[in-house]
């Protein structure tokens, strides 16, 4: 069984072994860069990369795009998955070429999809997605979201605070009680 340092740098090889115009590449990664004559065709601007965060994966999908590739959105959602899956496939295969093992990622959630106009007729797509990686154990979970820290020290905050002092004003020796 591997360790966590030996599965990341496996995986973070088989990411980089997908940049454009590496000389080893045999089969193709599934992007939208690949389709086409690469001199006469207008080149797509297109591209993923992986970070990691405890016992997870995150892959980032960003493209560039034109407004009539958008509508509908449900067949652009299906398109933008069916590259995740084409670029889980190309990570698996070559990560077993770097490291002669293979490496179980389950996928963790929906895809997180932000699209932004460049102009009225490009936009451009930004996909975020979470894979866990099996056979890892021993991993801790990162502790509290930055969200339920902010909640946990407001709570405090708001348990020192006192009327009791804000009743406390001296009293103005020139008035009379009444």
């Amino acid at each position: 069984m591997a360790s966590i340092l030996d599965i990341v740098k496996g995986l973070n090889q088989a990411a980089s072994n997908a940049y454009d115009g590496y000389e080893n590449m045999d089969e193709d990664i599934g992007l939208r860069r690949e389709e086409g004559h690469p001199i006469l065709d207008s080149r797509i601007i297109d591209g993923f990369r992986v970070r990691f965060s405890a016992d997870k994966m995150i892959v980032t999908y960003q493209s560039d795009v034109l407004m009539k590739e958008i509508h509908p959105r449900n067949q652009f959602e299906n398109e933008v998955e069916a590259r995740f899956g084409d670029i889980l496939k190309f990570l698996k295969k070559e990560y077993k070429k770097v490291t002669k093992e293979s490496v179980s990622l389950t996928e963790v959630g929906e895809t997180d999809m932000l699209v932004q106009s460049t102009s009225r007729v490009r936009n451009w797509v930004q996909a975020t997605k979470q894979y866990k990686i099996g056979g890892i154990d021993g991993v801790d979970s990162l502790g509290q979201t930055s969200d339920e820290k902010l909640e946990s020290n407001i709570k405090k905050f708001m348990e020192l605070h006192t009327t009791k002092k804000a009743n406390k004003a001296p009293k103005n020796p020139d008035t009379p009680e009444a």
